[in-house]
C-alpha cells in the first residue's frame, strides 16, 4: 500500500566519498527550522517550499540546455546557490527534482478525500480530488509546458512521471473501496460485497486519471493555452454518463441530485448505469468518425440499440 508521504522534505545524507561542492559566495542557503506551528513555522515552511522551486527551476534549465545524462546534482546545487548536501535534503534523486510539488499536492488530494462529505457522490470527490492536480500544473503554465517537453526527450523522466501518477490512482482506489466498507448509501449498479468491487473501483479510479491525462496534454501541447479546467470538467461529465449513471437514494452531488430527473428506479433509461445492465443482454459495438459532435454519436447509438431491440 502506498503511504502518503508529507511534505517536508526527504533527508538523505551524501555519499561520504562524494566531492562537497564549494558553498556560493554569501554562505550555503540552507533549510530553516520548522517552529511549533506559529508564524515562524508558516515562514519556515514558505522558505523551503521556495528552495524546492528554485532546485527545481535550475535543474530544468541545467537539462534543457545540456542535456539531462550530463547534467549532475553538483551543477544543479551550484546554480542555484547551496551546497550538494542541501540539494539532497529536499530530493533524493535529480530527476525527483522535476517534480517538486506533487508530494504536497498528493497530502492535499488525500485530505480533500478524507474530509468529503458522506453524501456526496463518491466519483465527484474523485473528480474533485484529481482537479487539485490539474490546478498544480496550471498555476505555472510556463513552467509545466517546458517540464512537458523536457520529459518527452528523456525516458528516466517519463517513468518518473508514470510512477508519480500512480500515485494518485491507488489513493483514489482505495477511498472508492472504503466507500463500500461503510454503511452509506452507493450508486446503483455496484454491490457491497459483491465480486466487482474492486474491479469498478480500480476502473472508475483509473478513468478519472486517464481523463485528467488526457486533457492536461492537449493543453500542454497547445502551449498552455485555453480553459483546462471546463475541459476537465467536461471529461468528467462523460465519465459520469459511461459509469455512474445511476445514484441510490440519498447519493447526492455537490450542488445537485446525481442524474436530475432520474428516479432511480428499475428501468428508468435515465437512471440505468452502463454497468447495471443485466449480463445476458447482447453486444452492441458501434463506429464512429473522431471528429463527430457528441450528440451526433449518442444519437446513433441509440438508433442501434432501439432496431436491435426491434428485432
Amino acid at each position: 500500500m502506498d503511504r502518503v508521504q508529507s511534505a517536508t522534505p526527504q533527508q538523505s545524507a551524501a555519499p561520504r566519498s562524494a566531492p562537497q561542492a564549494a558553498a556560493p559566495r554569501g554562505g550555503d542557503r540552507t533549510a530553516p527550522s520548522a517552529g511549533d506551528g506559529g508564524p515562524g513555522s508558516r515562514r519556515a515552511a514558505a522558505q523551503r517550499q521556495q528552495m524546492r522551486q528554485d532546485l527545481a527551476a535550475a535543474a530544468m534549465e541545467l537539462f534543457a540546455s545540456q542535456g539531462y545524462e550530463e547534467t549532475t546534482v553538483d551543477q544543479i546545487a551550484a546554480a542555484a546557490g547551496v551546497a550538494r548536501r542541501t540539494f539532497f535534503r529536499y530530493f533524493r534523486s535529480k530527476e525527483e527534482a522535476i517534480f517538486p510539488d506533487h508530494d504536497d499536492t498528493l497530502v492535499r488530494v488525500a485530505d480533500l478525500l478524507a474530509s468529503a462529505e458522506p453524501e456526496e457522490h463518491p466519483l465527484d470527490v474523485v473528480c474533485r480530488g484529481i482537479k487539485e492536480v490539474l490546478r498544480m500544473y496550471a498555476s505555472t503554465p510556463g513552467v509545466s509546458v517546458a517540464r512537458y517537453q523536457l520529459i518527452r526527450q528523456v525516458p528516466a523522466l517519463r517513468e518518473r512521471e508514470i510512477a508519480v501518477v500512480a500515485r494518485y490512482e491507488r489513493l483514489f482506489t482505495r477511498y472508492l473501496l472504503g466507500r463500500f466498507d461503510t454503511g452509506e448509501s452507493i450508486p446503483s449498479g455496484w454491490q457491497r460485497g459483491g465480486e466487482d468491487d474492486s474491479m469498478l473501483a480500480e476502473v472508475s479510479a483509473a478513468a478519472v486519471v486517464a481523463a485528467h491525462n488526457h486533457v492536461l496534454r492537449r493543453w500542454l501541447r497547445a502551449g498552455g493555452r485555453g480553459d483546462v479546467e471546463a475541459q476537465l470538467d467536461h471529461s468528467f461529465e462523460v465519465i459520469r454518463r459511461t459509469f455512474w449513471a445511476a445514484s441510490a437514494p440519498g447519493a447526492r452531488r455537490r450542488g445537485s441530485l446525481v442524474a436530475p430527473g432520474a428516479s432511480g428506479t428499475p428501468g428508468d433509461l435515465g437512471a440505468e448505469s452502463a454497468l447495471s445492465a443485466s449480463p445476458g443482454g447482447e453486444v452492441l459495438i458501434t463506429v464512429a468518425r473522431t471528429d463527430a459532435p457528441l450528440e451526433v454519436v449518442v444519437d446513433s447509438i441509440r438508433a442501434a440499440l432501439s432496431a436491435a431491440q426491434d428485432h
